[in-house]
């Protein structure tokens, strides 16, 4: 008989990290490349991601990692690193 494991795998923070900035990567303005995404970037003031292009952003990390950030986890959310942990904390 063949058991399923209904587990989800853990991901690294390397992992969560290689899919984070490739979403974050396509709602860059031109005038940022992605040699600019760094763990401690700024999204908005470093990063210059409009208020609309980081909904879009949000909405993508949860269909991505799927998982549900609520009002609070985006209150808490500024840096590249923050959304990082956010999304550890979920997994």
């Amino acid at each position: 008989m063949r058991v399923l494991s209904l587990e989800k795998k853990v991901m690294t923070e390397k992992e969560i990290y290689t899919k984070l900035e490739a979403i974050i990567k396509d709602y860059l303005p031109e005038d940022v490349n992605k040699e600019h995404i760094k763990p401690e970037s700024n999204l908005t003031k470093e990063l210059n991601i409009n208020s609309s292009h980081l909904v879009d952003i949000i909405l993508d990390v949860e269909d991505t990692f799927q998982i549900a950030l609520t009002n609070d986890d985006m209150e808490q959310l500024h840096t590249v690193k923050d959304a990082v942990r956010i999304i550890q904390g979920k997994n």
